[in-house]
């Protein structure tokens, strides 16, 4: 139900009070229109929204090994960000952990690039294993159905041969 508020100055001078004046309720887009008796059950009763809606995932879902390596790496790449930040910051306050924090962090680097490479490495090595459907380019089927064709036709002029072949003579015009 929605409600204005309307401000009053009081009559001796002093500041403005905030009074709450009832509007009739409008027809709200996701709510439907509610009968006299339940509006006023419902006013008893708060009326909580769901914080989300769950919708169906319009993507798949990676793979389990793909995945873990994904987790994997992104929390190798979180610690080497926090590892290369703490060596700045050690760095501008010239303490004497900013070289080994340094030495760590493009250790931690050389980490961090092999494991977003092994999510690459991980997702093709499935994908070649477990999740390639297996469809032919319009290309790779234009050239088959050629082949076919071609390969019907040879058959067609072999069984001719052959018919012609199995006539033993007829149609000969003279005998040997």
């Amino acid at each position: 139900m929605g409600t204005a508020e309307r401000r009053e100055a009081p009559g001796d001078g002093g500041t403005a009070q905030a009074t709450a004046e009832r509007i009739p309720e409008t027809r709200d887009r996701d709510i439907p229109a509610i009968d006299r008796e339940t509006r006023d059950e419902r006013d008893a009763q708060p009326y909580y929204r769901p914080l989300w809606v769950e919708e169906p995932a319009q993507r798949r879902q990676l793979p389990d090994p793909v995945r873990k390596a994904a987790v994997r790496a992104v929390l190798i790449i979180a610690v080497t960000l926090i590892q290369a930040m703490v060596a700045f910051l050690c760095t501008l306050a010239g303490s004497w952990l900013a070289f080994p924090m340094v030495l760590s962090s493009v250790a931690s680097t050389v980490v961090a690039t092999w494991a977003a490479l092994d999510v690459w490495v991980t997702r093709q090595v499935w994908n070649q294993r477990d999740g390639v459907v297996s469809a032919p380019s319009s290309t790779a089927r234009a050239l088959r159905r050629e082949r076919r064709r071609a390969r019907r036709q040879e058959r067609a002029t072999e069984r001719a041969q052959e018919r012609i072949r199995n006539r033993g003579g007829t149609g000969q015009l003279s005998h040997p």
